[in-house]
């Protein structure tokens, strides 16, 4: 029997079949190894028609590979990155990223919706040029957040001229950047490009490919040693071919974009159908393909014997319901009725 989908997290769905093909279709004959074959270069092509001519682009297996190794490139041992407290970078990569930047001290700054705000960054922004202080060097955002909000294009402009103005750089965990871009309704550039990002982490393994992330860099000077930092990181794929041809695929013909706006609709359904059901509170805007609620502790092992899902936070009682490529209506609807039976029964 197969086994059921949840909404535990979009990292649970399998590989999206035209990314599968995309790998079997690069599984013929031998190829030049870490990334000097065809369909690296083609990707990385992909990447400069989304995002511009001038951008580098480097190919890692996961994440937190992407984020630390993207950050590494920007900081020394005694710089300072300022992020959300809910930061995936502060909560949920074990302290990889102070650790294997040299030391850099992560900064978390509490937020209401996830999401930095030059109002809530500028206060700490301070010490600079004075040696008893570790100096603030890289605001980090992610987009979509960690509680499924979705920073505008001005936003994102905002705390970039901020960062520009002290010197600092802005760096992007994309880990669901297409999720962000489909519910803004605009190219990937519009948020990346054109408002001032340095660094990126560009996602795929949330968008439905089997591994591998992107770290792009804008401005090549900033990063002229990226491939060293890639190699000694320990992130460089000697079969690239298979982590690129997924790329390549993603960004023809808007496949991306088609994932990311299923992924959303189906989440969007979701809080429809559950807002209307006694003693369930959604908790947070539903604006990519995440839905945060909070009901009655008791129930959720028994939803979660439906289809899985976690828990966000154990003393409200709200939980985070992710959607993904192949979720359908039929679990959306499916698990919205039994939610339905448990508060009625």
């Amino acid at each position: 029997m197969n086994p059921k989908r949840g909404f535990a997290s979009d990292n649970n769905a399998g590989i999206h079949p035209t990314l599968l093909e995309a790998i079997a279709r690069a599984n013929v004959g031998h190829s030049q190894a870490y990334g000097n074959d065809a369909w690296t270069e083609r990707a990385v092509a992909k990447f400069r028609e989304h995002l511009g001519s001038h951008v580098d682009v480097h190919f890692v297996f996961n994440g937190t590979g992407a984020n630390v190794l993207g950050l590494s490139s920007l900081l020394r041992p005694y710089h300072a990155i300022l992020c959300a407290e809910t930061a995936h970078i502060n909560v949920d990569e074990c302290g990889a990223p102070e650790k294997l930047t040299g030391g850099s001290k992560l900064v978390d700054i509490p937020t209401p919706d996830g999401k930095l705000t030059p109002a809530l960054v500028e206060p700490r922004i301070r010490g600079l040029g004075d040696q008893h202080h570790v100096q603030p060097r890289v605001i980090s955002i992610s987009q979509s957040t960690e509680l499924g909000t979705v920073y505008t294009p001005e936003e994102i402009r905002a705390l970039a001229d901020l960062a520009h103005r002290h010197g600092m750089y802005l760096h992007m965990d994309g880990a669901r950047i297409s999720n962000a871009a489909a519910a803004l309704g605009v190219p990937l550039r519009a948020i990346t490009t054109d408002c001032g990002v340095d660094i990126l982490s560009f996602g795929g393994t949330k968008i439905g490919m089997m591994v591998g992330e992107a770290v792009v860099v804008f401005d090549p000077k900033l990063a002229p040693d990226f491939k060293f930092l890639r190699k000694q990181g320990m992130q460089l794929a000697s079969k690239m071919r298979f982590v690129a041809a997924q790329f390549e695929a993603l960004l023809t013909d808007e496949l991306w974009l088609k994932i990311a706006r299923h992924a959303n609709a189906m989440a969007a359904l979701l809080a429809r159908e559950v807002s209307s059901i006694p003693k369930v509170r959604l908790t947070r805007p539903t604006q990519a393909n995440g839905v945060f609620a909070a009901l009655p502790a008791e129930l959720i092992p028994r939803l979660q014997e439906h289809a899985f899902f976690y828990v966000w936070d154990e003393p409200t009682s709200e939980v985070r319901w992710m959607t993904s490529f192949d979720t359908t209506e039929e679990d959306v609807r499916g698990f919205a009725h039994r939610l339905r039976e448990l508060v009625g029964g």
